[in-house]
């Protein structure tokens, strides 16, 4: 089940254990705005499907850590 808070701590975790600001972020997987990244990561929106590709792919998780599902960051990777 998709957990928006687990999504939207681990967002923020992942963005600031690689030292990357909202902005770096947002331009490294294709978001209009570093504003967006800030709403993922107050939980205030989530993202299509295709961006939370995008933010697995970039950060080398998989989904299902992204979204809550697991704790192994590689499990079903």
């Amino acid at each position: 089940m998709f957990s928006k808070e687990i999504f939207s701590e681990r967002v923020k975790t992942l963005r600031i254990s690689h030292n990357l600001t909202q902005d770096k972020l947002a331009k490294s997987v294709g978001f209009s705005s570093s504003s967006t990244i800030g709403d993922i990561e107050r939980g205030r929106r989530t993202t299509p499907i295709d961006k939370i590709v995008a933010l697995a792919d970039f950060f080398d998780v998989s989904i299902d850590y992204l979204i809550g599902r697991t704790n192994n960051p590689k499990i079903n990777k």
